[in-house]
């Protein structure tokens, strides 16, 4: 554990000083540290080869630490692969504004994600529907089979949903697996699982499945960070005016909101 991530001057030291400080702070093994130090001794071609289609080489990126978090109390550095100039520093500099009120404060939701049954065909969806909700049991079963792994781990499905939609085509029924992933992303095992529980669906809606996929609205894994901030630490009253309103301006315009967005993401 770092015992503090408030490291002053850091980013006037040369990247070997920088390199050892990280290793002597965080417990960095020699051979750790020689794998940052040279990329090239990190990941082996014949792997990459194996990993992705056509591969012709490998290509480095910039290794960082952003310095200064303080978060639910434990001091981090946070390592950030980047290429874009001022990002790091920004980062670095907003989590010291933040620290005299107490750093960072976080929360995370499980780590739920949903997988999407599409049913169409179905002569009375609303009734495939109630069907489906009264054998979810059986087809939670039906899909954790498909990751033993996982179930072992405390994960898999935990719950099934079904909806009725209107759309462009007509009526559909969309029945939905809510899986608890863990550390995965997610997208194998649910898709796995949404492929394994499709013959029973069209078993007990009438209906004939087409997509079974994951979804990337992840409104049941979300993550929360918030901080307090000195109005001083911006430049005072009429500093923190200017940020409300910027922020209006966003809230109500969405050519504003995306690249608002895209500089929180950042």
């Amino acid at each position: 554990m770092v015992k503090s991530s408030r490291l002053p001057g850091f980013y006037k030291l040369s990247m070997g000083e920088r390199l050892r400080r990280v290793a002597e702070l965080v417990g960095l093994t020699d051979e750790e540290a020689e794998m940052l130090a040279r990329p090239e001794k990190g990941l082996d071609p014949s792997i990459a080869d194996r990993m992705i289609e056509n591969v012709i080489g490998l290509m480095a990126m910039p290794f960082a630490v952003a310095t200064n978090f303080l978060i639910n109390g434990r001091e981090y550095l946070v390592p950030m692969v980047i290429e874009e100039p001022s990002v790091v520093a920004a980062a670095s500099n907003g989590a010291r504004m933040c620290r005299s009120k107490g750093g960072i404060r976080a929360s995370c939701m499980d780590s739920i994600m949903i997988g999407q049954i599409q049913v169409v065909g179905v002569r009375d969806p609303y009734h495939a529907r109630m069907e489906v909700l009264a054998r979810k049991d059986e087809i939670a079963e039906k899909a954790n089979e498909k990751d033993p792994i996982l179930v072992k781990l405390g994960g898999g499905v935990k719950d099934i949903g079904a909806k009725v939609i209107e759309t462009p085509r007509g009526q559909m029924l969309i029945v939905e697996l809510y899986v608890d992933c863990k550390d995965a992303m997610g997208a194998n095992a649910v898709n796995t699982m949404a492929e394994a529980v499709a013959p029973l669906i069209e078993h007990l809606t009438g209906g004939r499945v087409l997509l079974r996929i994951i979804s990337n609205l992840a409104v049941r894994r979300l993550a929360r960070a918030w901080v307090v901030v000195d109005k001083e630490a911006v430049g005072g009253e009429e500093v923190v005016d200017g940020i409300v309103d910027a922020w209006a301006f966003a809230a109500a315009d969405p050519f504003r909101a995306a690249t608002h967005n895209k500089g929180i993401m950042n």
